[in-house]
């Protein structure tokens, strides 16, 4: 049983990223997706990484949420374009 807690940096971790601080951001800054990009199609991951961002939103696993935040930041700037808070 894995007892990690899911954390931004521990899900970088598991994808065979750099977890600094500086690095996730300058990943979230550099990776933003169109809003019509599913994170699991982002062109950067790997075969294993996407299966691994998969595996955790399709079990609603504990690792979901974190996902989903990283989802949601990679999104920013698409959704302020599209509401105009740009």
């Amino acid at each position: 049983m894995d007892d990690t807690t899911p954390r931004m940096s521990t899900l970088f971790q598991q994808l065979g990223l750099d977890d600094s601080d500086e690095a996730i951001a300058t990943f979230i800054k550099e990776g933003q997706l169109a809003s019509d990009v599913n994170i699991v199609d982002a062109p950067y991951w790997s075969d294993a990484q996407r299966h691994f961002i998969g595996e955790q939103l399709g079990a609603d696993a504990a690792w979901a949420i974190i996902v989903d935040q990283l989802n949601e930041s990679l999104h920013e700037t698409s959704v302020k374009r599209q509401t105009g808070l740009d």
